[in-house]
């Protein structure tokens, strides 16, 4: 069964840095694409970062230069370090795998406010 919990959501200035965890469960991790989604009050939820099983990357034009998605497959565990944070990345932030298997998945989310 698969399960996905996010972590290390809070409150940070603009300019200041955030690293969200995202611990799976779940067999043949290594197979799965992850990404991290975020969803602002009153929008639509984006894609932000994503990663596929062979590490290739793919960023939100908003994001790029800013945010870095990375995986570590024996951890179960996926990551999206944000630097040079702005006001406008607030919202709710989702991790998220599609399997080959058995579909995809969401966690929970973990809200992320930038202000001064």
């Amino acid at each position: 069964q698969v399960q996905i919990v996010e972590f290390g959501g809070g409150s940070v200035q603009p300019g200041g840095s955030l690293r969200l965890r995202c611990a799976c469960s779940g067999s043949m991790f290594e197979t799965w694409s992850l990404g991290w989604s975020r969803q602002a009050p009153g929008k639509q939820r984006e894609l932000v970062a994503r990663i596929t099983s062979d590490g290739s990357t793919d960023y939100a034009y908003s994001v790029k230069g800013r945010f870095t998605i990375s995986r570590d497959n024996a951890k179960k565990t996926v990551w999206l370090q944000m630097n040079s944070l702005k006001p406008e990345d607030t919202a709710a932030y989702y991790c998220n795998a599609d399997t080959p298997y058995s579909g995809s998945y969401w966690g929970q989310g973990t809200a992320v406010t930038v202000s001064s």
